[in-house]
């Protein structure tokens, strides 16, 4: 079993790209994954859904992208933008209360018209310098 814990940072401002909320995320990504098996929202100020899937990091985190962007396609929202999935595995004690506990992952997903500007814009390359090689991920969908 895989645990991510996911935030959302919409970087696009559009009317054809809304906001989604902790509910609607969470109903739209159980309906529309194929590994997940739990999709729970979160009240937090910066994680939005915990969800539980079936199988490796690897095989879950294409899940999420291809889940995240077949529930945008049911609501009728633009995919004229870059979806990025950025997790990292948690391997400290969490805060006390967090949704993110050691051993769950903690994924940002982006939605940006310049993915390689916003890497560019958060270091990626060197966030991802400081971790283990199998302690990190990025996806692009």
């Amino acid at each position: 079993m895989t645990c991510f814990v996911l935030s959302h940072n919409l970087q696009v401002n559009s009317p054809a790209l809304p906001p989604i909320t902790a509910p609607e995320l969470a109903a739209g990504l159980k309906a529309h994954g194929q590994r997940i098996t739990n999709a729970e929202p979160l009240e937090h100020p910066h994680w939005l859904v915990k969800l539980e899937a079936d199988g490796e990091v690897s095989d879950v985190c294409d899940d999420l992208v291809q889940a995240w962007r077949a529930y945008r396609a049911s609501c009728g929202h633009g995919a004229d933008h870059e979806l990025l999935a950025l997790g990292g595995r948690k391997d400290v004690a969490g805060m006390p209360g967090s949704p993110l506990q050691q051993g769950a992952w903690g994924v940002d997903v982006v939605e940006t018209i310049d993915g390689d500007a916003f890497l560019k814009a958060i270091n990626w390359d060197g966030l991802k310098a400081g971790r283990p090689a199998d302690g990190v991920f990025e996806r692009r969908g």
